[in-house]
C-alpha cells in the first residue's frame, strides 16, 4: 500500500455538491460507510497538471459506492487526509466529470476549519493499493 498527495487549489463551485450531501439517502450512507455526519457541501479543489495524473490511481484505492435512489447518479467514496483531518474524496459517476476536479467532504466545513479561500493550495493524501 502507498499513499498519494493530491495538489491543487480551492475554488467555489455551483452548489451541486450540496444538493447532493444533503439528500438524506445520500447523507445516510455516508454516515454507514464513513462513519461521520457529512457537513452539507463539498470543498472543491482544481487539481494541479501531475495529480491529475496521480488521480487515475484512485481507482486502485479502496472505494466505497453510494447506491443512487431512481433518477440520480452513483458515487464513489475514498477515505483520505488534508494533513490530521480526516476526510473522504467523493466522484459522482456522471459522463464528462472534470478530470481535474476533485470534491472532498468531511464532517465539518473544511473552508472554516484550515481557514481556506478561493485559490489557497491544498494537499489531499489518500491511500492506494
Amino acid at each position: 500500500m502507498r499513499e498519494i498527495d493530491l495538489r491543487g487549489t480551492v475554488f467555489s463551485g455551483k452548489g451541486k455538491g450540496k444538493k447532493f450531501i444533503a439528500l438524506p439517502w445520500v447523507k445516510a450512507q455516508i454516515q454507514e460507510k464513513l462513519g461521520f455526519t457529512p457537513y452539507l457541501g463539498t470543498l472543491n479543489i482544481r487539481l494541479v497538471e501531475e495529480s491529475v495524473e496521480q488521480k487515475k490511481l484512485l481507482e486502485k484505492a479502496k472505494q466505497l459506492k453510494i447506491c443512487p435512489e431512481k433518477g440520480y447518479c452513483t458515487g464513489k467514496l475514498v477515505k483520505a487526509r488534508i494533513g490530521s483531518l480526516e476526510c473522504a474524496v467523493i466522484t459522482p459517476q456522471v459522463p464528462n466529470y472534470p478530470s481535474d476536479v476533485l470534491e472532498v467532504i468531511a464532517p465539518w466545513c473544511l473552508r472554516e476549519r484550515l481557514n481556506l479561500i478561493d485559490g489557497c493550495e491544498v494537499t489531499i493524501s489518500v491511500r492506494v493499493f
